[in-house]
């Protein structure tokens, strides 16, 4: 690598290549630097598809439990890792100068230890709110002690990014004087969709001519509302013959386990679970469909998601909460209650009303055109930079 260049740790302890919010954002962030100039070390764990970026060099640590994936999120599996990554790190700063380390998430504190070591400036990124993921005594403490331990890292970093702008008012609150940057999340793809291709999906997703494909995409995590979701399904089915659910995400597991729901309730006929689609063919699915679903019921960051579904140009069904409000309005979705009785009778009725739908579907793109693009995350990602070199 050429030594003109400005040289970056970048260590993100998600998965990467994976099909899911932060390692999506990560390899934008990769491809974002990579154009601008900047050499990259990407430090990161022992899981996910190999994906190749010019100038961007990705080490990982080994895995030393022969784990196969790991949870979203903060957790106790992640203590290990962290630590992996952290002496990994220590290695690497000790072999060769880094101008910048960039940390995501719970590798904020790693950065903070390594930064000071280094001399280095130290980015912290932000990409959701701890509260998110509380589910049972053992994980809210977890998630508690996360809390404070990400406070540090604000407090000490260089400068900060957040994903939302309820993200950055998180990061304000707790150091009003340090920079703190609104880097909002695009599109997963960069791809369009294929007319043919999408032509193709909706003769092989609709089993009848007039049925209504409605699709939720993402994990199975409490705070996208997945049990308000599930909840909703047979009655919509019931009083909305022509629904048909599609569902991307989802382990394995998590998938049967939901098959078995539905099938107690006798509604799994009218739902498919497609399990992970490729980002690439994403907006193919997402074009194919009738109604996208937003069922978040926590958190005040961004839901990943909505990006892809205005970028299709579809009906978006939306919680009315903050996380989907930070881009969304009536113009652009239609917005229900965060109960099962609201979410299944909006669902109902927007199956129900065609125009209703086009109406909705034709806001989007615009948006997407405007500002949730790469060009504009790429040049808010030069900013930054570009504010720790003075």
């Amino acid at each position: 690598m050429s030594t003109d260049r400005k040289r970056i740790l970048f260590i993100s302890p998600q998965p990467y290549f994976q099909w899911r919010g932060s390692p999506i954002r990560v390899g934008f962030n990769m491809l974002a630097l990579s154009e601008l100039g900047y050499d990259v070390d990407l430090l990161t764990l022992p899981f996910g598809e190999e994906r190749e970026t010019p100038g961007v060099r990705i080490i990982r640590v080994s895995n030393i439990f022969g784990l196969k994936d790991i949870p979203i999120g903060p957790s106790i599996w992640k203590v290990p890792f962290d630590a992996k990554l952290w002496w990994r790190a220590r290695r690497l700063i000790k072999e060769q100068p880094y101008d910048v380390i960039h940390a995501v998430e719970d590798a904020g504190f790693i950065g903070v230890s390594l930064a000071r070591m280094s001399k280095a400036k130290l980015v912290f990124e932000k990409h959701s709110d701890p509260k998110s993921y509380r589910k049972g005594a053992l994980r809210n403490f977890v998630m508690w002690l996360y809390g404070k331990v990400e406070a540090f890292t604000i407090r000490h970093a260089d400068a900060v990014i957040g994903t939302g702008p309820g993200l950055v008012e998180q990061a304000k609150r707790i150091a009003p004087d340090k920079p703190a940057h609104h880097i909002f999340d695009i599109p997963s793809s960069l791809a369009e969709p294929d007319p043919d291709r999408v032509e193709t999906l909706r003769a092989q997703l609709r089993r009848k001519d007039d049925e209504v494909l409605i699709t939720y995409v993402g994990s199975f995590a409490v705070y996208q509302g997945i049990e308000l979701l599930f909840g909703s399904i047979p009655e919509v089915v019931r009083c909305a013959p022509r629904a048909r659910f599609l569902i991307i995400g989802g382990t394995a597991e998590e998938i049967h386990e939901r098959t078995e729901q539905l099938r107690a309730q006798q509604a799994d006929q009218a739902v498919t679970f497609l399990g992970k689609v490729a980002p690439d063919d994403l907006p193919n699915y997402l074009a194919a469909s009738d109604i996208l679903l937003s069922s978040r019921i926590a958190g005040t960051n961004t839901p990943l998601k909505l990006l892809d579904y205005l970028k299709v140009g579809r009906c978006i069904l939306a919680t009315d909460n903050e996380a989907n409000r930070q881009i969304l309005d009536e113009e652009s979705a239609f917005f229900v209650q965060p109960d099962e009785a609201s979410f299944s009778e909006g669902l109902v009725a927007v199956v129900a009303d065609a125009a209703v739908r086009e109406r909705l579907a034709s806001k989007g793109k615009e948006l997407i055109r405007r500002t949730y693009n790469f060009e504009e995350f790429k040049r808010r990602l030069a900013g930054v930079y570009e504010a720790l070199a003075k």
